[in-house]
């Protein structure tokens, strides 16, 4: 099995929109280490997280799949948010941002 250590994801949603940040690709299962939300403007906002096993992936989010809801991050700043997620094929992760000027990175490992 190889590992791969990348940027597993990167996102700037529309406000207000749940957004895919990172699908793991078939025949792969993936770490997500940590996650970055930068705070693009001079105002502080809120984000949500929100992880969907592949057999749950819709259009509609259940309570179960939130793993942070309306979180602060501080104007002009960044939040580091350090995890370990495991995740499986077909498994997302998703975003949500009171404001369009939030910028999402995700880095970790996909092991093949």
């Amino acid at each position: 099995m190889a590992t791969a250590y990348k940027v597993l994801g990167q996102s700037n949603p529309s406000a207000t929109t749940a957004t895919t940040l990172y699908t793991v690709p078939s025949a792969t299962a993936a770490v997500i280490s940590s996650i970055s939300v930068a705070n693009l403007t001079a105002t502080a906002a809120t984000f949500r997280l929100i992880v969907q096993k592949s057999a749950d992936v819709s259009g509609t989010i259940l309570n179960s799949q939130y793993i942070g809801y309306d979180i602060t991050v501080g104007a002009s700043d960044t939040t580091i948010i350090t995890v370990g997620l495991t995740l499986a094929t077909g498994d997302v992760v998703k975003v949500y941002g009171s404001t369009a000027n939030l910028a999402f990175q995700a880095f970790g490992s996909e092991v093949a």
